[in-house]
């Protein structure tokens, strides 16, 4: 816990203690600044727009830290991915603004909730801001971090973070899984996946 709080100060620029040890002697590359006549920036209208065409599953992240006054904490998170099989590794990026990834951090773990196509109402819910996100959800603890896992999922991923990097405006969450299921091992889940694409929920056709 105490490793991962460093490395989450470290990642948002704040003071540590440097460890002991000369200073590499090595000549090191100059650093280069792109001007700003060199290329043309990037409209973020048009970048989401773009952007917008990928297709992506829906996740919900949760997290508890018993310590917490405010309960469980956890958002809607399309930007999920699997990272590393050994170790086994998986990855999410949030916004440094949101005011849930500092509960997250807290706790040190969190699990994924793999959404399914029936499952938007849950999503819309995850990603309203001010709001008693868990207000009439059901959900368990889940086995190996005790973070929520909501009822109905098709799937779901517990970790204990990992590592956290700075991307720009986001943070990059690296967590390692402790346990992980699927709703099709007890026969569940055939209602597919949630997938969203530009600005709306779809589900998957098996044509």
């Amino acid at each position: 816990m105490a490793a991962t709080a460093v490395r989450y100060l470290r990642s948002v620029g704040a003071a540590t203690a440097a460890p002991p040890g000369p200073v590499d002697p090595l000549p090191r590359p100059d650093l280069r600044a792109v001007g700003d006549d060199e290329r043309l920036p990037v409209d973020p209208g048009e970048f989401r727009r773009v952007l917008g065409h990928f297709a992506s599953g829906v996740t919900v992240v949760t997290a508890h830290d018993p310590q917490d006054p405010g309960g469980p904490a956890g958002f809607a998170c399309q930007s999920f991915a699997s990272l590393s099989l050994d170790p086994p590794l998986v990855v999410f990026m949030v916004a440094r603004t949101s005011t849930t990834w500092p509960r997250i951090a807290r706790a040190g773990a969190f699990c994924v909730n793999i959404l399914g196509a029936d499952q938007g109402a849950l999503c819309r819910g995850f990603a309203v801001s001010g709001a008693d996100k868990f207000d009439g959800v059901a959900y368990t603890p889940s086995p190996a971090t005790g973070s929520p896992l909501l009822g109905g999922v098709p799937a779901w991923v517990d970790c204990r973070i990992q590592a956290v990097h700075t991307g720009g405006d986001h943070l990059i969450v690296v967590g390692r899984v402790a346990a992980l299921g699927a709703a099709e091992e007890a026969g569940g889940g055939a209602e597919g996946p949630l997938l969203f694409h530009r600005g709306v929920f779809g589900r998957f056709g098996r044509g």
